[in-house]
Formats: structure tokens, sequence, C-alpha cells
């Protein structure tokens, strides 16, 4: 195993080699005490450790090599397992191999989690035996018992990291939209593309594709699909000709096209997610939903009483008529554009923004900061003096940006900065590397901070 990790994937794929009785070698760049809380938790197993370096002996002579999504394909180690002719994987792919049940694949440069939860609450709604695994920290690998049968459905939350040179064949392949992210891994926006769309393009004729009709980069991708192609839009009102269903938005209802009739499906009238863009997510959740075969009934009830995931747009808590919202998982400037589009009404929102760098441009983004917020709080790291000085060049006035080291009190920061009726929203724009684990781990030391205010 090429990578452990802290999040718990690389934890559920050690574990699950060791249920089938493999010899395992787990080789991380990491040193022991970083990655104690995996270790501890595999200390039963009798697994051998290369921790703080990886060596070419171990690449070479491995029946087998599993990738941490982390690692990049370029790895001159991996190089060394393809002269030697090792097979390298990735735990969906040995996975796959092995479900009897359908696969529901979904990815996204943004919505593919809250996407990913709410097919899946929509399922367990209509009481089907469903699973959640992927890019959430849970390997679906966990998920493989003996009496596992063809009605069961996995739900895969997919990474551009773990497409990358993957073969799948989902059942649902769905892409929630494609946005510039990832660029210091990927270099490019058309490789980075090309990785996402892995997720369709092995897919039989039988197969379905849910594609993004409103993003640009996700409807030039539908000649690319082998399988039934359908579209979901909150922006057109007719069937493009090339697809096979459209699902759409008309007088606060979800619409569905086909090729012999127009249908309402369900009502937005209850629905408790904010923001255009979770119109776009709930649109693709109910499409993949409606075409597994779950009822109307169950749609209906699940859409209306979900509330959301942690970590997205996540309400922490209001204090003295100030709302805290917690938005971690925005780890490009697209992200937190989306965020400032559903928060920003007027000029009443303190941003804690900044982080590491993923090679993104900033400009659009401190564009809308411009006119939605009154106060930027900056966390240190790569990609922040990038961020300030797209801000500078638009006259974002100086006084109203602040640099922060220390997390606890850039948050208290925001507190005094802040007066009744605005918002606090904590939303990057940029990766956690560097004052944090990641992303998950930022999103909890905020909301530990804030229910201690």
């Amino acid at each position: 195993m090429m990578g452990l990790g802290v999040v718990g994937g690389g934890l559920g794929v050690a574990e699950w080699l060791c249920r089938q009785g493999a010899e395992i070698t787990i080789t991380d760049l990491r040193d022991k005490k970083t990655l104690s809380p995996s270790l501890k938790k595999l200390s039963r197993y009798p697994i051998k450790y290369i921790l703080g370096q990886h060596r070419a002996i171990d690449f070479k002579n491995a029946d087998l090599i599993i990738k941490n999504p982390a690692v990049p394909s370029e790895s001159p180690y991996l190089k060394i397992a393809r002269r030697n002719k090792v097979p390298i994987l990735n735990d969906i792919e040995l996975f796959q191999e092995r479900w009897p049940g359908k696969i529901i694949a979904l990815t996204g440069t943004k919505g593919k989690s809250t996407t990913a939860h709410l097919i899946y609450h929509i399922l367990k709604q209509a009481q089907r035996p469903v699973y959640l695994a992927g890019n959430i920290g849970q390997t679906p690998l966990s998920f493989l018992r003996p009496h596992n049968c063809p009605k069961d459905i996995m739900i895969l939350e997919l990474s551009s990291f773990q497409l990358e040179n993957i073969f799948i064949q989902p059942d649902f392949a769905l892409i929630t939209n494609i946005f510039p992210d990832h660029l210091n891994r990927h270099k490019t926006m058309s490789k980075y593309t090309a990785i996402k769309a892995n997720i369709f393009k092995n897919q039989r004729s039988d197969q379905i594709a849910v594609l993004n009709y409103d993003n640009k980069i996700s409807r030039q991708l539908a000649s690319q699909t082998p399988s039934k192609l359908i579209f979901f839009s909150t922006q057109i009102a007719t069937r493009p000709s090339s697809c096979h269903m459209l699902f759409t938005v008309k007088n606060n209802k979800i619409i569905i096209f086909d090729k012999k009739s127009v249908r309402v499906l369900c009502s937005l009238d209850k629905i408790k997610l904010l923001g255009q863009h979770n119109l776009e997510n709930i649109l693709a959740a109910v499409a993949v939903a409606h075409l597994a075969g779950v009822k109307q009934s169950a749609i209906q009830k699940a859409i209306n009483d979900f509330t959301g995931v942690a970590n997205r747009l996540e309400l922490v808590r209001t204090i003295n008529k100030v709302k805290y919202y917690n938005d971690t998982t925005a780890t490009n400037p697209g992200a937190t554009l989306v965020a400032l589009n559903a928060l920003g009404k007027r000029k009443n929102i303190v941003l804690i923004a900044g982080g590491a760098d993923k090679n993104l441009k900033f400009d659009e983004l401190a564009t809308k900061i411009k006119k939605t917020c009154r106060q930027i709080i900056m966390l240190s790291g790569t990609a922040t003096s990038k961020f300030i000085q797209a801000l500078k060049k638009i006259k974002y006035p100086n006084k109203n940006i602040t640099e922060f080291n220390n997390f606890n009190k850039a948050v208290i920061f925001a507190k005094k900065s802040a007066k009744p009726g605005d918002i606090i929203l904590l939303s990057p724009g940029c990766a956690s590397f560097g004052m944090f684990q990641n992303e998950f781990d930022r999103g909890r030391q905020f909301v530990k901070i804030v229910k201690k205010l």
C-alpha cells in the first residue's frame, strides 16, 4: 500500500486487505507520529511499515500495489512498478470487481458531496439497501460482505485524484459540474477535465450518464458519452435532441422532458437547502433517484427534509444576531464564489479565507468579495499573498484585510468585526495544508472555536 493517510480511507483498505489474508507492506512519506491515529487502529494486524520514505525494492517485489489517491501517477516509484510489470490499482477498482449490485458514481468540482448524500437520503427514504463511500474518508471495500446481492446499491463520491488512470464502469455516472481546480496536480484544465470524464468513458450503452447542461465544460463532454445521456438544467425549458431525458425547473417544480412526454415530478416549495448551486444539486440527485426507480412520493419527502451536509454552508450557530457558517470544503475560488452568491444579499459578510495554493486565479472571486464582504480575514498560506494581490488590484480597501497565522485569533477577530445581521463565513477558497491536517480538520477547529464563543 502506497500511502496510508489519516482521513480514514487508507485505514479501511488496510483492514480489508488484512481480512483477506494479504501480506501487507505499507509505505508512507509521513512519520510515525503524524500517522499515529491510523497506526493505533491497525496495531492488531501483522503489517510491515516503511515510514518517512519509499524504497525502490518494495515496488519491484510486490504482487499488487494499492495507490492512495494523494499519490500522483507520475511518481518515480510507480514507474519502477510499471517497469517490473507490477499491477497498480486503487480501492475503487478492487471493490468494483467484487460488488454484485449497482454502482452510482459521481464527481464534480463542486456539489458532489451534497449530491451524493442527497441521493443516499432519497434511496434510504425509499427503503433501498444503499451504501455511501469514496471521497468521504470511507473505502467501499468496508461494505463487502458475503450476503451482498444484486439489489444492493453503492454510491461512490469520487475526486479527480481517485479517477486518475481508473477503469470504472458504473451503472449511473454523474458529473455535477467542472470548474478550474487542482491545477497544482493536474497542470492543465484539459487534463483535469479528461480525468473527470473517466467516470463515464468505459460505460456500456445500456448504462446512464447524467450531466449538467448549465455548466459549459460538462455540456461539452456530452458527445463523449458511450451511454444513455441525461441532462439536468435550471435554465432551459426544452429537451436538447442529443439527450434521452431532461430534468429542469419550472414554477418551482421539477419537470421531466423525455421523447414522449412532459410531466411534473415534484415540488421545490419546501426544500431547506440554500442557493442556486443547491438547486442544481437537488436536480442531479432527483434525476439519478428517478432513473433508479424511486417513487415520486419518496423523492418528494426526502428533498423536503434534507438539511445538507456538515462542512458545506453549514450553519453552526447564531450569536447576538450574527450567523456563523462553516464552508471549509470550499477549497477553490469557485466554491467560495458559490457561497457568496448564496449568502451575500448585501455587504454583510465577514469572510475567513486564504490558505494553500492550488495554482488557481482569484480575480473573479475578488470582484464578488468587493460587493458582498466588508471584512476579509486571511489565514496565512502559500496562496494568501496572491489572493490579497487580486483584492488590491480591484481596490478592495486595505484596512478591511487582516492576516492571521493563528486560527483561534482569526475567529475571535471575526466576532469583534461583525455587527447584528452579519454573517461570519469560513469559506477559504484555498487548500488547507500548512495550518491544518486537511479541510475537515479546519472545519472541526472552526466549529469547536465557534461553540466556545
